[in-house]
């Protein structure tokens, strides 16, 4: 049987599937966001309020993208949003401390499917999956 070598479609289907698998284990732990909603909250819990250009920039999304998972926060108590200094336009994204609990929360889920991921996998070919993606990281990386 000849090997399928659509790196493409594979990667795709993968994500979606770690993705889909992922969020499936964040809803049974009674955890309320999603993977891509748990990634802003661990980024505001790094560095509070971020604009939402910044979250976008980091999390290669647009910007309706960027609206859409703050307004389901937001819905949540997770996050607030509070007008920047100097553009009643612009805002800066705050996490809540129950969003700070939250982020807690996903922050195991996240780490327990991370081992999971790796359990099937020999350390070396856990490295050498880390430098294939890391490679076509830095390879398709737009120019700025």
């Amino acid at each position: 049987m000849k090997s399928d070598d659509r790196l493409i479609y594979i990667l795709s289907m993968a994500k979606q599937t770690l993705t889909d698998y992922t969020n499936s284990s964040l809803s049974k732990a009674g955890v309320k966001v999603t993977i891509a909603q748990a990634g802003i909250l661990f980024l505001l819990k790094q560095k509070d309020r971020r604009n939402m250009s910044e979250l976008g920039q980091i999390f290669k999304i647009d910007k309706s993208a960027v609206t859409h998972l703050i307004d389901r926060l937001e819905k949540n108590g997770f996050v607030e949003r509070q007008v920047q200094e100097g553009n009643r336009r612009a805002f800066l994204i705050h996490i809540t401390p129950s969003g700070l609990k939250e982020a807690e929360r996903a922050i195991k889920i996240a780490r327990d499917v991370n081992e999971e991921v790796k359990i099937c996998f020999t350390s070396q070919e856990v490295e050498s999956f880390k430098k294939v993606l890391n490679g076509i990281l830095g390879k398709f990386k737009p120019a700025k």
